[in-house]
């Protein structure tokens, strides 16, 4: 059976609908840059994914072909993922979608090196002849978290967001958004497929020592 790194890491793809802390340690992705409203049908953010998709099915499928990576299992592509950011703000102002800065995100098997990141832009950039030059290896260590499983529309997170920000303080904590740590949600559902009010997407917000409690 492939490896579901949902089912195998629930501590990060499976949060209760609680809030809760978490240490999420160094993981490598591929990613791609962007901004503007996601919603946007021909926008930036939805062309990111399909560069990611082909990218992460291109590593995913190596096995099939004359590329062998070292140490390669069989595994199930891990869920979409995004770092969302507005400028010269430690908070998200939903509506203001057109301001979005983003990074999307799917994260990579260990065994996935630079090296082998680098064959798949090539092989793809040639078996589909398209631009594959901004997608990149991101290596990032997203550190202490308060996390929460919102179910629900995106437009609804405010509310989930206000709960685990009450956690995060009444545990001593206090938010850490800046330009290099971000708002970040995992999507567990497709939305072309799902029912709006049942679509699950683990938010999560860096945060830091209160500094009364440091």
């Amino acid at each position: 059976m492939a490896f579901d790194y949902k089912k195998e890491y629930k501590e990060f793809y499976m949060p209760k609908n609680t809030p809760s802390i978490v240490s999420v340690p160094k993981m490598n992705y591929i990613a791609v840059r962007g901004k503007g409203n996601p919603n946007d049908e021909n926008g930036a953010y939805k062309n990111s994914i399909a560069l990611l998709y082909a990218i992460a099915f291109t590593i995913k499928m190596s096995y099939k072909g004359s590329h062998k990576i070292d140490g390669y299992f069989e595994y199930v592509v891990p869920p979409l993922e995004g770092f969302w950011w507005q400028e010269n703000s430690d908070t998200v102002d939903y509506a203001n979608k057109d301001g979005f800065n983003f990074i999307s995100l799917i994260r990579l098997p260990d065994f996935v090196t630079k090296a082998d990141f680098d064959w798949a832009i090539k092989e793809a950039t040639n078996k589909k002849k398209t631009d594959f030059s901004n997608v990149e290896f991101l290596t990032y260590d997203e550190g202490v978290c308060v996390q929460c499983m919102h179910i629900g529309s995106y437009d609804d997170e405010p509310k989930t967001v206000a709960l685990m920000h009450e956690y995060m303080q009444v545990n001593g904590y206090e938010l850490d958004i800046n330009q290099k740590r971000y708002h970040h949600e995992i999507y567990l559902s497709d939305p072309r497929k799902c029912d709006i009010s049942k679509l699950k997407t683990v938010i999560r917000h860096p945060i830091k020592k209160a500094k009364k409690n440091l």
